[in-house]
């Protein structure tokens, strides 16, 4: 893998690229192609002005990226945080494509996101910044178009909100302009877990493939959020024992094994892990260095790079944030043997259960939770097989092994296509 410079390495959208650039490579990319594959179809910068609750107007400046449409509408998330720029989004949309193309979904890759602090604004201001938001990209938004979905900072009533305000400016309820909606709007049951899920499902395919048993593995998960929380739960059901967690304002650590139905009963309570007993209080960072055998990193982008990679103790990682490792970090880890799966499979579960949800919608019929489960594991468990064929026969990485897979789905579909002039 070329090195990447010290200096972009923090740079989600450099560590992307840097693994495009390699994958690209072992497939023998004419130089052409590569350029249209890496190159975003649409960038998008809004300006959002609200009237706030005090009185006074302030302006919100929002992003689009649809990187690719080459397989089906774009698919991404919408977030909501302070620290949202367009660099990440742009990186974020590209990893959308893989993903998608990873687990064979017929999507392209989008996403968005506006710089506010959800924590700080009310109700109606949200209500404001998405409904604004949804409408200043009426032209580019839709089933055939691109179909946004919850990410960091929103939840299922910003996905009504982005719904109505696109099913009123069409004259007709469209519920499948968007994923990860309520269920009384379309929503599909399954939708909340599914990356968690979906986490669970390749952990397990991993220790089938290292001839690994469950009872014996400790598993220590960054982040208890959504993804985090869920993960921990399935886990621990599973017969996993969690030995750590981490939240933004800290982390837990017991070797013996934490208690994860009573700690979810406290996080519901108290709203954050500290203060659960029975546990060494650590920091967010450090959970990470922590001894065990298996490392879910399920927070935000780069956390695992080459200043702390190589005091990671775990043997696998599963990677259910986006982009927590960078390009750094993973030639430290090759170097450890350590068996990761890499985001744009590992954390797939919950855009392939939107994609059930976006077929449901279009359907008008809903099917069963079970159904929905069944038809993830079938889907995780065929795509992490692929990825690690792929891995197997180019004797590479996991990770460039699934970038190399989703990458060669969209150039042969691109191929098919041909270039509109």
């Amino acid at each position: 893998m070329p090195i990447l410079a010290a200096d972009k390495e923090l740079s989600v959208y450099e560590n992307m690229a840097a693994r495009f650039d390699v994958a690209a490579a072992k497939l023998g990319l004419d130089e052409g192609l590569q350029k249209v594959l890496r190159s975003p179809n649409k960038e998008i910068t809004l300006y959002i002005p609200v009237a706030m609750d005090n009185g006074k107007l302030e302006v919100f400046v929002g992003y689009r990226v649809q990187h690719s449409i080459v397989r089906g509408p774009a698919k991404g998330g919408i977030r909501f945080a302070p620290d949202v720029t367009l660099d990440e989004v742009r990186a974020l949309a590209s990893w959308m494509t893989w993903k998608c193309a990873v687990v064979n979904l017929p999507f392209g890759g989008a996403k968005g996101g506006v710089i506010c602090d959800p924590q700080k604004l009310s109700r109606r201001e949200l209500e404001a910044i998405t409904r604004r938001y949804t409408a200043e990209l009426l032209d580019f938004l839709g089933p055939e178009r691109d179909v946004p979905a919850p990410d960091l900072g929103t939840n299922e009533q910003v996905m009504a909100w982005v719904m109505d305000t696109y099913s009123m400016h069409v004259r007709h309820t469209t519920t499948a302009v968007v994923t990860g909606k309520p269920l009384d709007l379309g929503g599909s049951r399954g939708r909340r877990e599914a990356t968690g899920r979906g986490c669970l499902i390749v952990t397990d395919r991993a220790l089938q493939k290292l001839g690994r048993r469950r009872d014996e593995q400790r598993v220590i998960i960054q982040g208890f959020g959504n993804v985090g929380s869920v993960a921990a739960k399935l886990l621990h059901e599973s017969g996993y024992k969690i030995v750590g967690v981490a939240d933004i304002h800290g982390g837990i650590y017991n070797p013996k094994g934490i208690d994860v139905p009573r700690l979810l009963d406290h996080v519901l309570e108290n709203g954050k892990l500290a203060g659960f007993p029975g546990c060494d209080r650590v920091a967010p960072q450090e959970i990470l260095t922590r001894d065990c055998d298996i490392l879910i990193p399920a927070a935000i982008e780069n956390q695992l790079t080459s200043h702390n990679a190589d005091r990671i103790k775990a043997k696998v990682i599963i990677e259910a944030a986006n982009g927590p490792t960078t390009a750094l970090a993973d030639d430290i880890l090759a170097e450890k043997k350590v068996f990761v799966v890499p985001d744009i499979l590992a954390n797939a579960g919950g855009v392939t259960v939107s994609y059930f949800e976006w077929v449901q919608d279009r359907q008008g019929y809903f099917w069963s939770e079970a159904m929905v489960n069944e038809r993830l594991e079938e889907m995780m468990v065929a795509s992490f097989d692929d990825v690690c064929g792929y891995a197997e026969r180019h004797a590479v990485s996991p990770r460039i092994a699934a970038y190399m897979l989703a990458i060669d789905r969209v150039a042969f579909a691109l191929k098919l296509r041909g270039l509109y002039a």
